[in-house]
């Protein structure tokens, strides 16, 4: 295991210890496995939102030959998402280095769940580096190919007849993610999913016109760390900021629970004033996030890996919000006010906290890290019922 991810799993095994006082063993004994799958950052860069379960050997993810978490079934379920036959919004997933299994790993995702097939035989795949060519392609990295399988796969899930274009950055710094969002928009996409973040900055907002292309919608991953410093890009207020929920079965009418993922993130702004549609009182600038969906146990298949594994993040969330954006048909007129909208169907989460270590204290138990009825910073406007918040 590299000195990084044991410092990460060092701290996330003490704040688990530290948790279980305070909401339960039983919440909170499942983290402690979990390692992330990107390093830190280092100031200017940004890291992947993803996190599983190691091997021994402690670097890459424990795998099973078939798939033990949630499936694209399960969400079109969960989520009342209706059958998809003929969207065809090109979703842009913007990330960085290169997954070279990229392709083949997403269609065998699609094939385990019924899905059409997306290669670039079919015209439906297509990946580049960040100037928009298809070579030569940046180096690869472990973590980030685990992120890209994510990404794709669960765009796939949100809207199955939708074409992909993924362009690969450089590097997971500011300026090279910056780069392939633009190149992804001047390619075509009508909405871009960008599930990487980092901790708001004066550094980080200067790139702000990469995230702000009227005609696509850009959504981001909302972070994985709880309540804390609102996440670059999720912070502008053109960004749709998605956080992240834990979603099981139960004998309810919907036929599932759905309750706030313990360290999917929220905060506000520093800087980014308060958009005129967002009207919560204990944030005075903007407050991420604005919608969420599932963040925990889902499954993909990586070659890398040797097989079927089962990830966590907000790197989840935001790509299914994409692809349901793709689904709908309006990507390129929608916009974030849109979602708080009268009108719109959500499901409405009211359980849970993403304040790891102190269960709600950390925000007075206010909406900002404590799920409540109605709008709350976790979860945003709730997780999505059908289509028509789209």
């Amino acid at each position: 295991m590299s000195t990084v991810n044991r410092r990460i799993l060092a701290v996330v095994v003490s704040v688990t210890a530290a948790m279980s006082a305070v909401i339960g063993t039983a919440q909170a004994a499942p983290v402690a496995a979990k390692i992330a799958a990107c390093a830190e950052p280092a100031p200017g860069f940004t890291r992947c939102l993803t996190s599983f379960t190691p091997q021994a050997n402690g670097v890459r993810a424990k795998v099973s030959e078939l798939p033990s978490g949630i499936g694209a079934n399960d969400l079109a379920s969960a989520y009342r998402i209706p059958k998809i036959t003929d969207a065809n919004t090109l979703i842009g997933i913007a990330i960085a280095y290169d997954a070279p299994n990229l392709e083949a790993d997403l269609n065998v995702y699609r094939a385990q769940y019924g899905l059409p097939p997306c290669a670039t035989e079919n015209g439906c795949f297509r990946k580049v580096n960040q100037n928009g060519d298809a070579g030569p392609l940046p180096v690869t990295n472990y973590g980030w190919s685990v992120e890209s399988t994510l990404d794709v796969s669960m765009a796939s899930a949100g809207c199955p007849t939708c074409p992909i274009l993924v362009v690969e950055g450089n590097s997971p710094s500011f300026p090279d993610l910056a780069a392939a969002v633009d190149t992804v928009v001047r390619l075509g996409a009508k909405v871009v999913s960008n599930s990487y973040g980092a901790r708001e900055t004066g550094m980080a907002l200067s790139y702000a016109a990469s995230y702000d292309h009227p005609g696509t919608t850009i959504v981001a991953s909302s972070g994985d760390i709880g309540f804390t410093s609102a996440s670059f890009p999720a912070v502008f207020d053109n960004v749709v900021a998605v956080g992240g929920t834990t979603l099981v079965r139960d004998e309810s009418e919907r036929g599932w629970a759905e309750s706030v993922w313990l360290w999917g993130g929220s905060g506000c702004s520093a800087y980014i004033a308060k958009p005129a549609w967002q009207r919560d009182t204990s944030c005075a600038k903007r407050t991420t996030t604005d919608i969420s969906a599932v963040a925990s146990g889902l499954a993909i298949y990586s070659t890398e890996s040797g097989g079927w594994m089962t990830v966590d993040g907000t790197s989840a969330s935001a790509p299914f919000i994409a692809g349901l954006y793709g689904a709908s048909g309006h990507a390129a007129t929608a916009k974030p006010a849109d979602l708080y909208r009268s009108g719109a169907s959500f499901f409405d989460i009211t359980t849970g906290t993403n304040d790891p270590l102190l269960g709600g204290a950390k925000c007075g138990n206010d909406y900002l890290c404590v799920a409540k009825p109605g709008y709350d910073a976790p979860t945003g406007v709730g997780t999505p019922n059908g289509l028509t918040a789209f």
